[in-house]
């Protein structure tokens, strides 16, 4: 079975596109397949992180290999200037792929 990126996102999230960009950017340099879900809440539940109180929250960023199905990036990080820093949270996923 080949690897397959799947985002679960919320298209009214601040992060959406955020999300979405580091999937595509990801896809295109792995030539790993991609699959966009929006408010796919039972996947989510499924397979993402979930909260103290057990609720998934979106976007989640997951990887399917050989019907395993992991959470590989649940939140952008934030730089010093507490901005969203989209290059660390790129950089977090690739390696979790890289090391799948």
């Amino acid at each position: 079975m080949t690897k397959k990126l799947i985002l679960v996102t919320i298209e009214s999230h601040p992060m959406h596109k955020v999300f979405l960009e580091i999937t595509e950017e990801i896809s295109k340099e792995t030539g790993i397949e991609k699959e966009v879900k929006v408010e796919d809440y039972a996947f989510v539940t499924d397979y993402g992180e979930k909260d103290d109180f057990g609720m998934p929250w979106l976007p989640q960023l997951f990887l399917q290999d050989d019907g395993n199905i992991k959470p590989i990036l649940t939140s952008i990080p934030f730089n010093d200037s507490l901005k969203p820093d989209k290059e660390k949270a790129k950089n977090e996923a690739l390696n979790k792929v890289k090391n799948a």
